[in-house]
């Protein structure tokens, strides 16, 4: 019951404190939103605006192990697709036996380059798996010796190939997926890592091309920020950076916590998504972008705060054994939202 002082006659019926009160609330709303009021009643509530996105001034990449390559599609049939999936860029692999290779040479890689070229497309870098079999720190001398070999073909084919970028593996302590790879003591595998790009860097620096140090983890070397610029720093050339994989260290570290502290080395990244609530640490533990653990927000923000305006390349192992090109389009796509471009 409403007391007498609380209330008093109005035009439509009696004004309590309780309506003025509800009255007010509802004066409040309409001012702080104007025209929700008005909103026509649609039964569904309204979608709320996206959030606008920082844009950042880099470059959308892709490596040509997302693409079901030599298997199902030519190389010019891949730069072709990354193209008109939007990139701007895409990293090659140098292995034994495909069109980048050491059967190949300056002419071959020219005409790759040409093609490229008249598709719009960069070559932003490249890289090779042929740093697993052949370490440059191997207890076996032979192989060492052909990784060396190799290292320095794929310097001049990057070269050829019209890119500054070249990842480098340096070395290794132990390789998990591989069961023809002695361990090698932490102390050994840093002489002969230091040695062997020690010996590469004159050719670099002649060629113009970027050693870029990758950080691995899985291979028990150069396993915190500091430790890799130690390392990149002793050749005191600027031909020797950072090839910065985000999803290498997720496992137990983070990379928005790696970028600040390698600063400006960075001379070359790879996006791999990882999820931390896996269980599995093989190369299936990798996944399209955005589908794992990898605050991207904070990994963009801290990029940018190192003045990095390079290429940004998804590394994926597993192209689609059906509809390939959905991936390149879908890394097309994550990879516009993590740049701002959507």
């Amino acid at each position: 019951m409403t007391k007498p002082e609380d209330s008093a006659r109005g035009p439509f019926g009696p004004i309590t404190r309780r309506s003025v009160l509800g009255s007010s609330l509802l004066a409040g709303a309409a001012f702080l939103a104007p025209g929700m009021a008005a909103a026509p009643q649609t039964g569904r509530p309204e979608a709320a605006a996206p959030a606008t996105r920082r844009r950042y001034d880099m470059k959308k990449s892709i490596n040509l192990w997302a693409f079901p390559y030599p298997e199902k599609m030519t190389l010019v049939q891949c730069l072709q697709l990354a193209k008109d999936a939007g990139f701007d860029g895409i990293e090659l692999n140098y292995d034994l036996e495909s069109d980048i290779s050491p059967r190949a040479g300056t002419r071959e890689f020219h005409e790759i380059r040409k093609a490229a070229d008249s598709i719009g497309l960069d070559i932003s870098g490249l890289c090779s798996f042929l740093f697993w079999p052949y370490p440059l720190t191997s207890n076996d001398e032979a192989k060492r010796s052909r990784g060396l070999e190799l290292a320095g073909r794929m310097a001049q084919a990057a070269h050829d190939l019209g890119t500054g970028n070249l990842l480098v593996v340096p070395g290794a302590v132990h390789i998990p997926w591989r069961d023809d790879h002695e361990p090698v003591p932490n102390d050994v595998c840093d002489r002969r890592a230091r040695e062997a790009i020690g010996s590469l860097v004159k050719t670099a620096e002649r060629l113009k091309v970027s050693l870029n140090i990758e950080n691995i983890f899985f291979n028990g070397y150069l396993m915190t920020p500091m430790e890799m610029n130690a390392f990149v720093d002793g050749f005191g050339s600027p031909n020797v950076r950072v090839h910065f994989d985000t999803g290498n260290i997720m496992l137990f570290q983070h990379p928005e916590h790696w970028i600040p502290i390698l600063g400006t080395r960075i001379g070359n990244t790879h996006f791999k998504e990882f999820t931390k609530k896996g269980t599995d640490h093989s190369l299936e533990a990798f996944r399209p972008l955005l589908d794992g653990t990898t605050d991207w927000p904070a990994v963009m923000e801290a990029l940018d705060g190192t003045g990095y305006q390079g290429y940004c390349t998804f590394e994926y192992f597993h192209p689609y054994a059906h509809y390939p090109e959905a991936l390149i389009y879908q890394t097309s796509d994550s990879l516009d939202r993590i740049l701002g471009r959507k």
